[in-house]
């Protein structure tokens, strides 16, 4: 069994800036991509960024684009994503996928495989 745990949620004043970490463990397996998702109360899950391993290439929400940096290590499946310059409308529980084969469509959700069970991200104005 494949397990995705993140890390690195918290609290933050506006302005200010959170690193999220998520690492794989279990059954080994082979990622194609990993990718960030959240999901604020009463909304429908949204990509915020993904990175494809194959070329090192980054996606990012527009609402996200300038401010967060999608990064990892493909050999140990682990990804980050540094958040800076938080706002209020960042505020959500936030979610690292990771799929086995290449993404059509990178942001969104059904293309990944394993996801983990999400870290709180509150930014205070």
């Amino acid at each position: 069994q494949v397990q995705l745990v993140e890390s690195g949620g918290g609290l933050v004043q506006s302005g200010g800036s959170l690193r999220l970490s998520c690492a794989a463990s279990g059954r080994p397996f082979t990622s194609i991509a990993m990718g960030w998702f959240r999901q604020a109360p009463g909304k429908e899950r949204e990509f915020v960024a993904a990175i494809t391993w194959s070329r090192g290439s980054t996606y990012y929400a527009d609402s996200v684009k300038g401010r967060f940096t999608i990064s990892g290590d493909n050999a140990k499946n682990t990804v980050y994503l540094q958040m800076n310059s938080l706002k209020p409308e960042d505020t959500a529980v936030y979610f690292c996928a990771a799929a086995r084969t290449r993404p059509v469509l990178v942001n969104l959700p059904r293309q990944y495989d394993y996801w983990g069970q999400g870290t709180q991200v509150t930014v205070s104005s």
